[in-house]
C-alpha cells in the first residue's frame, strides 16, 4: 500500500499576507490608542481645574478672600498643598486641598495661579485675602465646549 503525503503548511504568500494585516491592524490600534491618551489627559486637566476651583472657593468663604501667589506653578514645590495659609509645600492647619495636582505630561503647560486686587485691572495681589484669581492651563484638542489651546480659570469659571 502506498501511502500519498500531504502538504500541511502554509505558502510564503499566505504568510505574508497574513503578517502584512497584523502589522495594518496594529499601526491603527496605535494611532487610536494615542488619541484616546490625548483625551484622557484633556479630560483630566479639566478635572483637575475644576477641582482646584472647589478648593479655592471653600478657602474663599472661610478667609473672604483667595490665597495671595504670583505666577505660582501648581503641584510642585510651594504649590502642592492649599490650606489655611495659602498654597505651600507642606500642609498646616485647615487643608482645603491635599494634593494640588500639576499638569499631566506630555503636552499642555504648567497649572499658574495667580492673584489680583480686582477682576479688572490686573494688579497683583501681595497679600490674602484677594478678591481675583486665575488659574491658567491649556488643552491638547477640544474637550467638551473648550477649544484646544490656552484657558484661564477664575471665579466665574472656565474660559
Amino acid at each position: 500500500m502506498k501511502y500519498k503525503q500531504k502538504n500541511t503548511g502554509f505558502t510564503l504568500i499566505e504568510l505574508l499576507v497574513v503578517i502584512s494585516i497584523i502589522g495594518i491592524l496594529s499601526t491603527l490600534a496605535v494611532v487610536s490608542l494615542n488619541n484616546a491618551r490625548v483625551k484622557a489627559r484633556d479630560a483630566k486637566r479639566v478635572s483637575d481645574i475644576k477641582q482646584l476651583q472647589t478648593a479655592l472657593e471653600l478657602y474663599g468663604s472661610d478667609a473672604n478672600g483667595y490665597p495671595a501667589g504670583s505666577d505660582l506653578t501648581l503641584g510642585i514645590g510651594g504649590g502642592v498643598v492649599l490650606s489655611k495659609s495659602g498654597f505651600e509645600a507642606t500642609a498646616s492647619g485647615t487643608i482645603y486641598m491635599g494634593k494640588v495636582p500639576a499638569n499631566p505630561t506630555p503636552g499642555g503647560i504648567d497649572y499658574k495661579y495667580s492673584s489680583f486686587t480686582s477682576s479688572t485691572t490686573g494688579t497683583a495681589c501681595g497679600t490674602a485675602p484677594c478678591p481675583w484669581y486665575q488659574v491658567l492651563f491649556s488643552l491638547e484638542e477640544s474637550t467638551g465646549s473648550l477649544p484646544a489651546g490656552a484657558h484661564i480659570a477664575d471665579p466665574n469659571g472656565i474660559d
